[in-house]
């Protein structure tokens, strides 16, 4: 069935667990209007057969009996309301409203700035602090006196994370507002400068996907790419490590 979709709907590989939610709220409501758009054309078609001028040389006030016309406007009214209620609201109570809690879920800070996005770990849970006032020193405005900022692993445009675990991601912006857009999860979260946005996902396929920005943020805008490396938990333990060793 999936297969099927992918190929009426094509939309890029999924690669969250999440994101199965969204695909089949984007395929009703695609389906919803595909349904619209064919009834009205064929709807269209008859009406300029039916009502030609050459068949109907005389205008009349009167008007056909409209009946079939309700039945279907109050069709659409119940489909819509219930792509809304079950289906619209619970998505976003679940997946915007609230965030995941436990142990298994792991959080980065992104800051983006014109044109590039930084990536910041906490491998002990602790995020240091992070002040305007030391951008200069670091892109990320790293308090060099906060001992909880040692073990702090920064990097640019790359982002690793291991499969099958959730990861919360945090994101503000150092100039202007970008978007934080990252299709194969199938999230996109605007950055504004002054605060704190977030998503989430659980990636559940080994690979590299693209993150891009989906917000016209300067003449720098198309180069403002970056990569997501889904790789195994041991690997990212791995590669953890190396980004110590290096930052040591």
């Amino acid at each position: 069935m999936d297969s099927l979709l992918q190929k009426l709907l094509p939309m890029q590989p999924l690669a969250s667990v999440e994101g199965r939610d969204n695909d089949t709220l984007m395929y009703l409501i695609h389906g919803l209007v595909l349904i619209l758009f064919v009834g009205w054309a064929i709807y269209f078609v008859v009406v300029l057969f039916k009502f030609r001028a050459s068949k109907n040389k005389k205008a009349t006030d009167s008007h056909a009996a409209h009946y079939v016309s309700s039945y279907v406007e109050w069709g659409v009214v119940i489909a819509e309301l219930v792509l809304l209620f079950l289906f619209s609201i619970p998505f976003w109570a679940v997946h915007q409203a609230s965030f995941p809690q436990g142990k298994n879920i792991m959080e980065i800070r992104v800051v983006a700035q014109q044109f590039a996005w930084n990536v910041r770990y906490a491998p002990s849970g602790k995020f240091g602090r992070s002040s305007a006032r030391f951008l200069n020193d670091n892109p990320m405005g790293l308090d060099p006196k906060d001992p909880d900022n040692k073990d702090n692993i920064t990097t640019m445009n790359e982002i690793y994370l291991p499969v099958n675990k959730t990861v919360i991601i945090h994101l503000t912006s150092k100039d202007v507002i970008h978007s934080f857009g990252l299709a194969a999860m199938r999230v996109k979260q605007d950055v504004i400068p002054g605060m704190t946005t977030s998503v989430w996902f659980t990636p559940n396929k080994i690979g590299q996907y693209e993150i891009a920005c989906s917000q016209l943020c300067g003449l720098g805008h198309y180069r403002m790419r970056g990569v997501v490396y889904v790789v195994s938990q041991s690997d990212f333990d791995q590669w953890i490590q190396q980004e110590k060793g290096i930052h040591d």
